[in-house]
């Protein structure tokens, strides 16, 4: 029998990353008077272009327009559109109804691009009824029913769909709030669970804070770095409590989910976007200094879309500092590094294997993939 796929796109997820908001809810036009665009589409289009060999043997009900029709139309797919959003910018109340209009329609998975928001609309609207896959496209993507990137998220369609994988399991639908997590607190929520298809090598991990035990190693990782700190250089510091520990360690202001600027081992900005990173190194050599999410492994692309592929581009990998503790690698279990920029040549840039600061003087060359 012809399997049917579901399709959804939340349009506007991600937006908000790269102009330093940590998010969209709530803020979408202040994101898009700091020059934000949506590019939860392309991410989209890139999973549906794993899945273009099987389009004959493919039934594809989507959400109109924006949140699923047009990424179609542009890849040659035929579809059938199960719902209309409402207006535009669409809303969580059209992820929902879009989400159970397709499901009402036969879908045998729905797949939909977005972030931990959206994840959290398409629980409440069908729970556990069928098997869903999330293709990652938003700020926050703590829940792991998100694939490692959208190319994955293909590959387990294709093999859910072709019969070759069966396997499902339950996974947490994880969020958090944006105005709390803008002003530097981050305080994670169950919402529910949905049923995914279920393949270790393609899914991501749900995010695992830093345990209290590590402040210890983490000082010791700062101490180090700043030891080889050079004043004629800008150094830009991500979002994380490894990364923190360092500008504490400086004694210098920082917050904890932004990117900080240093200079001469002291912040001059805080909290800044890509734009104002650009800026900083059209002016003098910089280098960033990074910390991979706990549980998951990204180093780029999940929190810190701020720096984006041309600031990666223009850094190069070997003005890239990663710090991680001892236990924070043991927790990936093997499991390389991730990056999901959403541009291929910045993602093979930083592909191969990276220095990894793991304590005072102590290092491990650690694969990325």
């Amino acid at each position: 029998m012809m399997k049917k796929l579901g399709l959804i796109i939340n349009p506007i997820a991600g937006m908000g990353g790269s102009v330093g908001l940590k998010g969209t809810d709530g803020v979408l036009d202040e994101a898009i008077r700091r020059g934000a665009v949506p590019r939860a589409a392309e991410k989209a289009l890139r999973s549906l272009m794993v899945l273009l060999p099987l389009q004959g043997e493919l039934t594809v009900l989507c959400a109109g327009k924006e949140m699923g029709e047009n990424a179609l139309e542009s890849a040659g797919f035929s579809y059938h559109a199960a719902y209309q959003p409402v207006g535009s910018p669409c809303s969580a109340a059209d992820t929902q109804a879009a989400a159970q209009a397709v499901a009402a329609a036969g879908a045998d998975i729905i797949a939909f691009a977005g972030g931990d928001g959206t994840a959290r609309d398409v629980c409440a609207a069908i729970g556990e009824s069928l098997p869903v896959l999330g293709i990652p496209a938003g700020v926050k993507i703590h829940s792991p029913v998100y694939a490692q990137s959208p190319e994955k998220a293909g590959e387990l369609l294709r093999l859910f769909l072709t019969g070759h994988t069966a396997l499902t399991r339950e996974a947490e639908v994880l969020d958090i709030d944006e105005k709390d997590y803008r002003l530097g607190i981050l305080s994670t929520r169950l919402h529910g669970y949905l049923t995914i298809p279920y393949e270790r090598r393609f899914m991501q991990g749900g995010k695992s804070p830093s345990p209290l035990s590590e402040k210890s190693q983490q000082l010791a990782i700062a101490a180090s770095v700043a030891e080889d700190m050079a004043d004629n250089i800008c150094y830009f510091v991500g979002p994380g409590s490894t990364t923190r520990s360092l500008m504490d360690f400086l004694q210098t202001k920082n917050t904890l989910l932004g990117v900080d600027v240093l200079w001469q081992k002291q912040a001059i900005a805080t909290d800044v976007a890509e734009l104002e990173i650009l800026s900083y190194m059209d002016k003098t050599p910089a280098k960033l200094v990074i910390t991979p999410t706990g549980g998951q492994g990204y180093l780029l692309g999940r929190g810190n879309q701020q720096i984006s592929p041309h600031v990666i581009k223009k850094l190069g990998k070997q003005n890239i500092i990663v710090a991680a503790t001892p236990s924070k690698l043991a927790g990936l279990k093997g499991c390389p590094l991730l990056v999901d920029t959403g541009d291929p040549d910045a993602d093979a840039l930083l592909r191969g294997y990276v220095r990894v600061s793991t304590g005072y003087r102590e290092a491990v060359m650690y694969p990325v993939e």
